[in-house]
């Protein structure tokens, strides 16, 4: 098996020129990349600053050691944070940042997790089941297909993978681990591939695409985390500021949609009420009425952002 590195970290920056544009950044501005990843959206932020400060958060050790050589020139403009990103108002406290002028979140796995092996993200590759990312972390995939009750696997399946066969899958994913643990990437697959119909195994996505994404979803809590961190860097935005947020599936795009909607509105009462009495003041306007979506160009290059959507307030 191949032993990977920070020098092998790789990862294409999705909406790339579309997200820092959308940032409009200012030199001495404070900044935001909740999602490191290989560094390509920091690092055209960081060549737009000069006096200002980019903080920098990811929960895989592995691509912030990447980072930090890719943005070796940039260093002095950087702080790095291991960190999941629903952290971000505890490490701007600690920072003394009070306000940033904005923030993005690429929500998307990288390209570097999917395609490293040993860490189990992938249903193309053989490897033990892993899928977090943070290593250090104590639940990975092994843990929940393992010892997640029935109903708790058909639930996460259903409803992080939106998969029509959930409760067959997760049926015999408890049949299976009766008899021996389930352990590789690989013995997941065949499962689940002949949990499903012969006809939905034809055409399309891989049959084992959305039982492996509720999984790592499960593992890892994104879509618990993710309003959480939405809420508080809306909270810090300075005015003015902009927050841009890249999703690659709907569970994640309606979150953030709703979350934006619901710190738009302004207020809440009745037309006949002759003061507001709700309290409610609108935070953030929003942008992008319609989320931005990659180019024919970006498709071409990079096929793995076809489900991209980029909402900016």
């Amino acid at each position: 098996m191949k032993n990977t590195s920070a020098a092998d970290f790789s990862h294409y920056s999705v909406l790339l020129e579309e997200t820092v544009k959308a940032l409009n950044v200012i030199p001495d501005g404070s900044y935001c990349d909740l999602t490191l990843g290989g560094g390509g959206h920091s690092e055209r932020i960081a060549k737009e600053l000069t006096s200002g400060r980019l903080i920098c958060f990811d929960a895989d050790a592995t691509a912030i050691e990447a980072s930090k050589i890719r943005l070796e020139k940039y260093k002095d403009k950087i702080t790095f944070v291991h960190s999941f990103n629903d952290k971000v108002d505890a490490a701007l406290d600690q920072l003394g940042i009070e306000r940033i002028n904005g923030a993005v979140a690429d929500l998307g796995v990288s390209s570097f997790q999917l395609d490293c092996t040993e860490r189990g993200f992938s249903y193309m590759n053989d490897a033990k089941l892993d899928m977090r990312f943070d290593t250090t972390a104590e639940l990975s995939a092994y843990d929940v297909v393992n010892y997640k009750s029935e109903e708790e696997l058909k639930r996460i399946i259903y409803i992080y993978g939106e998969e029509n066969f959930a409760p067959q899958i997760a049926r015999n994913i408890c049949r299976a681990r009766a008899d021996k643990p389930i352990e590789t990437t690989f013995q997941l697959v065949d499962i689940i591939k002949a949990s499903m119909p012969a006809k939905a195994k034809q055409g399309g996505h891989h049959p084992a695409k959305r039982t492996f994404q509720a999984i790592r979803i499960a593992v890892n809590g994104e879509l618990d985390n993710l309003p959480v961190m939405l809420e508080k860097v809306i909270d810090r935005l300075a005015s003015g500021g902009r927050f841009a947020v890249i999703t690659f599936h709907s569970l994640e795009d309606r979150i953030v949609k709703n979350v934006f909607a619901e710190a738009a509105k302004g207020c809440t009462c009745p037309p006949s009420f002759p003061i507001c009495v709700c309290g409610h003041r609108e935070k953030v306007r929003i942008i992008t009425k319609k989320p931005i979506l990659p180019s024919e160009t970006e498709l071409e290059e990079n096929p793995r952002s076809r489900s991209a959507k980029l909402r900016v307030c």
